[in-house]
C-alpha cells in the first residue's frame, strides 16, 4: 500500500500525533560522559505523541571528546565539610564554578 503526504498527515491527525519543524536552529549539542556531538547545519522536528516529545535532528555531526576536569583532593574535601554535601555533590559545585572552591561553597550553602 503506497501512501502520499497528505494521506500521512491524515493518519498522522487520527492518530494524535503532531509533527512541526523548529524553525532558526543552528547547532544542536548532545553532552555524554567523556564526549559532546555537535550537528551543525541541524533541522530540528519536534513529534508530539500523545504527550510524549520527541526530537529528530538531521545535520552534520561532529564527534569531540571532552576532557574532564580533575580536582585538587584537598579542595573536594574543603567544599565537602565546608557545606556538609556529598563528594559528588562537591565536585558538582567546583566543576560549575570553574574549579574556585569559594564559589563552589557559596553556590551549595545559598
Amino acid at each position: 500500500m503506497k501512501m502520499d503526504n497528505r494521506n500521512a498527515r491524515r493518519m498522522m491527525d487520527r492518530m494524535g500525533i503532531d509533527m512541526k519543524e523548529i524553525p532558526d536552529v543552528e547547532e544542536v549539542i548532545i553532552r555524554a560522559s567523556g564526549k559532546e556531538m555537535h550537528i551543525t547545519n541541524a533541522t530540528v522536528s519536534e513529534v508530539n505523541a500523545q504527550g510524549n516529545r520527541v526530537f529528530q535532528v538531521i545535520g552534520e555531526v561532529e564527534e569531540v571528546e571532552v576532557e574532564k576536569k580533575a580536582f585538587n583532593e584537598e579542595d573536594v574535601l574543603l567544599v565537602q565539610q565546608q557545606a556538609g554535601v556529598s563528594r559528588e555533590k562537591a565536585v558538582a559545585a567546583l566543576e560549575q564554578s570553574d574549579g574556585e572552591v569559594a564559589r563552589a561553597i557559596l553556590k551549595l550553602t545559598s
